[in-house]
């Protein structure tokens, strides 16, 4: 290990455990020497795996998507491959006009693939369907600036497509709304679509017909929780020193590049590259004495905040098995749930004796429910579930998991704010930022965002000279 040479990353989620991680590889004939710091006294950030009911439950994060395909990869080279699960169904449902409706087949970046393929499912009106037909008549032109989803999908499909399928779908990944979220950072699909000439569900169909993507499950998990991952994560971190409860205050730039950084207590590091791999809100407060135009441009990031649910039942608190996976819930029901996955049918890893549930609540700009006790929440979730699911029996189990201010908005501009930031940060040299609030909020991205500032470290510590700025691309 090269004394003279210092990495600090700040923030042990898994955007800071990959690129801890990966430092260490690319480096490996004369490695850095590598310091992790987490505030929080457990790492993994919103990978949280509780044993609930006797099983490996994941109250946060619980899934891989393979399109992004460094989750997969990097459980792979860690020798978990073969802990790899598909979900036993891939059936979901809508809790919309009244009941459960099965959300249609043909589903693509959360558009419906046409008309015939949500007639029968119920969740549209007729005069619903209709309009959403018109979008084979409409010129196929894309936005030529950024726009929300909600949008773009009202003008092609009409507002019940919007509300009843994208809007619980695409805005649910963010616990938000399709109304602010940016339609080029969280569904270029779509506007890829419209470019192509043919409206946007023939442009949909189209890109599907040429993907060169494989045959396979849409997501993945893993047996023993996503938690396996930041456990085996964490110990193959040769050499580096890892740190919880240890809170960054600020930082300031140094002579030759270099970074002081102060931490709770009055302790201070010097490192040579800094990875600020926590959420925007934590790196405000570290950046705005060093560089206040970065600071001011990271506040306007906003966060929604959200809880899970999980619960278990007994298995006749069903008349009949689970046949999916769970079921989303627009905002226009005005319901406490967002969305309930029946876990111990979707992974077969949780199947036991009993039948495990996780409830999610909390939108963005909507505290109502986050505001109730855990007591509140919980018995309002499970008056929900009895009227969606028929339940006949009380749980036997409840626990309440609060994530405050998890998930980052994407909302319209984004990508040119994330632009604003990088450019400010050239007053930096040395300091990147990693994690969900740039370049995507699932678990493969921030892999691959945490991999890309390794990527970057690595080769400045090899070169001469020439800086490594900025968020990693």
């Amino acid at each position: 290990m090269s004394a003279g040479r210092h990495v600090v990353v700040v923030g042990g989620g898994i955007s800071g455990l990959a690129a801890a991680h990966r430092i260490c590889r690319l480096a490996a004939a004369d490695p850095p020497r590598v310091t992790v710091l987490e505030a929080e006294q457990r790492l993994g950030g919103k990978i949280r795996t509780e044993v609930f009911a006797g099983r490996p439950f994941d109250a946060g994060a619980e899934a891989l998507l393979t399109r992004v395909p460094e989750a997969v990869a990097l459980c792979r080279e860690l020798g978990l491959e073969h802990a790899l699960v598909a979900p036993a169904s891939d059936q979901a449902y809508l809790w919309t006009r009244g009941g459960l409706r099965p959300l249609p087949r043909q589903m693509m970046a959360g558009a419906p693939g046409g008309a015939s393929s949500v007639a029968s499912t119920g969740i549209l009106s007729h005069l619903g369907l209709a309009r959403a037909g018109l979008d084979l008549l409409l010129p196929s032109r894309p936005p030529d600036h950024d726009v929300s989803i909600g949008q773009l999908v009202r003008r092609r499909l009409g507002h019940e497509v919007l509300e009843r399928l994208v809007d619980p779908l695409l805005g649910g990944i963010h616990a938000g709304s399709c109304d602010e979220l940016s339609v080029r950072a969280t569904a270029p699909q779509l506007v890829a679509a419209l470019r192509s000439h043919r409206g946007l569900v023939r442009g949909l169909r189209a890109a599907a017909a040429g993907s060169s993507a494989t045959p396979g499950p849409t997501f993945l998990s893993l047996s023993g929780g996503l938690g396996e991952l930041v456990r085996v994560l964490r110990s193959r971190l040769d050499g580096a020193e890892v740190r919880t409860g240890t809170a960054v205050q600020t930082l300031e730039a140094l002579p030759e590049g270099r970074t002081r950084l102060l931490l709770a207590g009055d302790e201070q590091l010097v490192a040579d590259h800094v990875v600020l791999a926590v959420p925007a809100h934590a790196a405000v407060g570290i950046l705005e004495q060093a560089c206040a135009p970065a600071a001011h441009e990271l506040q306007t990031i906003d966060y929604a905040s959200v809880a899970t649910v999980l619960l278990s039942y007994p298995l006749e608190a069903l008349a009949d098995p689970l046949p999916g996976t769970g079921f989303l819930v627009p905002r226009t029901e005005r319901r406490t749930l967002t969305a309930c996955t029946w876990s111990s049918a979707k992974w077969a890893h949780l199947t036991g004796e009993t039948m495990l549930l996780k409830a999610s609540v909390g939108r963005a700009g909507d505290r109502h429910a986050l505001d109730l006790t855990d007591e509140q929440i919980a018995e309002h979730v499970h008056a929900e579930l009895v009227e969606a699911m028929g339940l006949r029996r009380q749980p036997l189990d409840v626990k309440v998991v609060r994530f405050e201010r998890a998930l980052p908005q994407y909302h319209v501009g984004h990508f040119e704010r994330v632009a604003r930031v990088e450019s400010a940060l050239r007053e930096l040299p040395g300091v990147h930022l990693a994690g969900a609030a740039f370049h995507g909020v699932g678990v493969g991205a921030c892999i691959r965002d945490g991999e890309a500032a390794a990527a970057r470290i690595a080769a400045e510590l090899s070169l001469t000279g020439r800086p490594c700025v900025g968020i990693t691309t």
